[in-house]
């Protein structure tokens, strides 16, 4: 007997007599209590109030003690009412006795039942324990287990295998059939072993042979590709010596059996995703030899023939382009015999003419450019795409961009340099902004030029990026205004930097019209009128020519649209703001020094100004309302005014320098009578005279006359205050000396009279009826001083480095001295001298100045001694005998 037979055996012999299970025992029955029995012992319950047991009934106080008798009586009670609960408790007991004897039964029903059971499962438990069953079932299950899953594995393997060997037979059958000229076929497997291979999806972990077969799916991608590209190259022909374009439609490679059709080979390379990679080529060469000749040439097509009988038996579509000034298209009938052509008698031939002469232009239209250029694709798109929507749209992918280019850079907007290309390449935008207008045609031709290759499918109904000829077009006086702007600063940035700012030999200080004439002719071409002054100035050649420029660019806002007349408006500013930028660079040396490149800048930037100021008022009421309510020049103003007067003052300040260091060679003017000392000072004032005659010459001829005589005066003050001041600190001149000193002062004097005359020119035409000499001498207060020094001075004949100490005394106390303009802040220079008095001293005035105004005579240099009361050399530089000389007299 088997072990699972004496198993069976066993549990029949062990196990209880059958029993259901427990949840399949029956529920005992019980009978429903009525509800008026239920009440009534609801109300036995309910009913007993401790309080109403008692005999005083207002006990309101809940924690008042009982007395004696009322416990008793609550006792008794409590008592009796017990007696009554028993009494009826037993009572319902009986009257349902039945009821509750079947519960009972059912209870104990229930208990044994539940004892069987128990004693079932501990002689279960007890045969389970005495043979070990389940380990034995364990293992049987791990071992079916084991034996299914090897033979799952296998068959994996062998499905695994067979794959494999299919892929790698499919592999080989590409190759065979790449050989044997079935593309197609060969195509469609690349592309469906490219799934299976999950190219492009590798993973790290994966069987080798996995990659072994991905490499080989590789070397055949790569070889049916190359061999493809190979049809297409010997399929299109470039042939720029003969301007042939040859498409052949029945091709042959080596190693290829057989012939292929050329739209086998496209069918086969959009297969397998190569499309783009083997037009590439012939896109760009359709570019090159094809495109630009026909945008660049100017060619002309006086006609083309239908080409939509391409079918199976045409072996040859040829373009021809011929160049001649004879322009002519010959329609060759594709059954005529054409040997200098090709081979075949099947042949489409399209002649396209090119007249080419380089010394006549060809007047172009958009319409004809644009008809010239649909040709050429319709013949691509139909001889090479045979009318493939989505091979003419990847061949239009691959040519529209540089297509677009090249009708813009070359027909919508560029300028062609060489002289041998048409006109039409650059009369498309205006170069005018009042013939924008007729811009309009080359819009709407450009948009039917897009619309027709929407239409052929060449680029896309749906990308905006696709039209941009049209957008170009439509936005043409962006564009017009964009490219004018840079033509206005190119411009002015020239004309800035050629400039030379050179003055002309006429226009020197004796060829100088004004001083010739009397009167601001029209004598040099720079000599302007300034709007707010009643004036003329001579200004560069860069500065007549820049505003000439913006007055040009502000006339072209007055015709020009809104968005044409802001790019002018920013144009015109930054034309001005050129100059501030440029030119200060370009002359940074010419401003180091006194030249007249420096005063003629001064002057461009007040010339500037002042235009700048009128360009509103001028043309404003004509601007476009947008244009007119922003537009703004008087803030460029004041930046020129600005640059004008630091130009001038850095003259000023250089020719003081100047000046300065030439009178600082005089070492002050001490002890001129000396020879070697006199020789100093006078080639000091020789210096000083010089480089005042050269201001003089320099200046006199381009400064306004207002800016001359201010800015001359200046420089003479500070000439005139430097030297009175180094005279007049002076101690212990003597006579000799003196003279000396009066001499140098009236030659410096005599010097520069020509330069005091212009100045005195000046002063008269700015007030011819109020002219006097003392005119001058308020503008310099220092002349009039250094007159005195030398007793030039008309009303004043008495020289002061002779006059005594008396004279002094009562010029000061007459105010003859502040009049000139000997002030009280001369008195500090020499606070440290004092007055010597002398026995002498009582023949003097008794209104001699205080101490206070005797300092202020000491700064005239007087050192007065004790022998006598007059202006004296100093006795330390005289010998003995001299000195008795001089009288002494009241």
């Amino acid at each position: 007997m088997s072990r699972r037979d004496s198993y069976q055996t066993r549990a029949r012999c062990s196990s209880p007599p059958f029993s259901p299970p427990p949840h399949q025992l029956p529920f005992p029955t019980v009978t429903k209590t009525k509800s008026s029995d239920r009440f009534k012992m609801d109300a036995l319950f309910d009913a007993i109030n401790v309080r109403d047991l008692l005999s005083t009934s207002d006990l309101r106080d809940p924690t008042a003690p009982l007395s004696a008798p009322d416990l008793r009586l609550l006792i008794t009670r409590l008592e009796s009412h017990s007696l009554q609960i028993k009494s009826k408790v037993k009572s319902y007991i009986l009257a349902h006795h039945s009821d509750f004897s079947s519960l009972f039964s059912l209870c104990n029903d229930a208990v044994s039942r539940t004892d069987q059971i128990n004693q079932c499962l501990l002689d279960l438990l007890a045969l389970v324990s005495d043979s070990p069953i389940d380990g034995e079932i364990r293992e049987i299950v791990e071992e079916l287990s084991g034996k299914m899953k090897e033979a799952r594995e296998k068959r994996e393997i062998l499905e695994l295998v067979r794959i494999i060997v299919g892929i790698s037979e499919r592999l080989g059958g590409i190759k065979e059939g790449v050989k044997n000229g079935r593309l197609r076929l060969a195509a469609v497997d690349i592309r469906d072993l490219k799934k299976v291979l999950r190219i492009g999806d590798e993973e790290e972990r994966e069987p080798v042979v996995y990659g072994l077969l991905r490499k080989e799916w590789l070397d055949c991608f790569e070889e049916i590709q190359e061999m493809l590209v190979k049809f297409v190259e010997n399929a299109v022909q470039f042939e720029p010596d003969s301007s042939i374009v040859r498409v052949k439609y029945r091709l042959s490679v080596d190693g290829i059996a057989g012939v292929v059709d050329l739209h086998s080979v496209l069918d086969s390379m959009e297969v397998i995703g190569i499309l783009d990679y083997g037009f590439a080529k012939v896109a760009d060469q359709m570019i090159k030899h094809v495109i630009i000749p026909v945008v660049k040439k100017g060619s002309s097509i006086s006609s083309m023939e239908d080409l939509k009988d391409i079918s199976k038996e045409m072996t040859e579509a040829i373009l021809k382009i011929l160049s001649t000034s004879n322009p002519m298209v010959h329609m060759i009938n594709p059954m005529r015999s054409l040997p200098y052509l090709c081979s075949y008698w099947s042949v489409l031939i399209i002649a396209l003419t090119f007249p080419f002469s380089p010394i006549s232009k060809v007047d172009v239209d958009g319409e004809i450019i644009y008809s010239r250029i649909i040709q050429v694709i319709n013949f691509f798109c139909k001889c090479i795409c045979f009318e493939n929507p989505s091979w003419i749209r990847c061949f239009g992918r691959l040519t529209w961009p540089r297509i677009s280019e090249l009708v813009i850079s070359n027909f919508l907007s560029k300028k062609p340099i060489d002289e041998i290309e048409c006109e039409f390449l650059f009369q498309a935008v205006p170069e005018d902004a009042s013939k924008l207008a007729g811009f309009q045609k080359i819009i709407k031709d450009t948009n039917e030029f897009e619309t027709a290759l929407k239409e052929m499918a060449f680029i896309s109904a749906s990308d905006s990026t696709d039209q941009k000829l049209s957008n170009f077009a439509e936005n043409v006086e962006l564009h017009f205004a964009s490219r004018k702007k840079i033509e206005i600063l190119a411009k002015a940035r020239n004309l800035l930097l050629q400039c030379d700012f050179a003055i002309p030999q006429e226009y020197t200080r004796k060829g100088h019209p004004m001083k010739n004439s009397g009167t601001a002719v029209n004598y040099y071409e720079h000599v302007v009128d300034l709007l707010f002054l009643s004036e003329r100035c001579l200004v560069s050649k860069a500065a007549t020519q820049l505003m000439d420029l913006v007055h040009q660019t502000l006339k072209d806002i007055c015709l020009s649209s809104p968005r044409v007349a802001l790019e002018f408006y920013h144009a015109a500013r930054d034309a001005i703001l050129l100059y501030e930028a440029v030119v200060p660079v370009k002359l940074e040396r010419q401003l180091d020094g006194v030249n007249q490149v420096a005063v003629l800048m001064h002057n461009d930037c007040f010339y500037l100004s002042q235009e700048i100021l009128g360009l509103a008022f001028e043309y404003r009421s004509d601007f476009p309302i947008s244009i007119k309510e922003n537009a703004v020049f008087v803030d460029l103003a004041p930046p020129f005014q600005v640059m004008a007067e630091e130009i001038l003052q850095r003259q000023i300040q250089l020719v003081i320098s100047n000046l300065k260091e030439a009178i600082d060679g005089a070492d002050g003017f001490q002890n001129t009578h000396q020879a070697q000392q006199f020789e100093s000072a006078k080639f000091s004032i020789d210096q000083v005279v010089f480089i005042l005659e050269k201001v003089h010459i320099i200046w006199e001829p381009l400064l306004l006359p207002s800016t001359y005589k201010k800015s001359l005066c200046m420089v003479l003050e500070s000439v005139f205050s430097r030297i009175t001041k180094d005279i007049l600190l002076l101690d212990d001149m003597a006579a000799e000396e003196t003279l000396q000193l009066q001499r140098l002062i009236h030659l410096m004097l005599e010097s520069i009279s020509s330069l005091m005359e212009s100045l005195s020119t000046v002063i008269q035409k700015e007030r011819p009826g109020e002219y006097h000499t003392s005119l001058v001498d308020d503008l310099i207060p220092s002349l009039r001083k250094i007159r005195k020094v030398a007793g030039k001075f008309s009303v004043y004949q008495s020289k002061l480095l002779d006059m005594p100490l008396k004279s002094i005394t009562t010029a000061w106390q007459s105010g003859e001295l502040i009049s000139i303009g000997f002030t009280m802040l001369e008195q500090e220079a020499n606070k440290s001298d004092t007055l010597s008095v002398t026995r002498s001293h009582q023949s003097c005035p008794t209104n001699l100045p205080s101490a206070s105004e005797a300092r202020g005579i000491y700064v005239f240099g007087k050192r007065f001694h004790q022998s006598n009361i007059y202006r004296l050399p100093s006795a330390k530089r005289m010998p003995m005998e001299d000195r008795k000389r001089w009288p002494v007299s009241n």
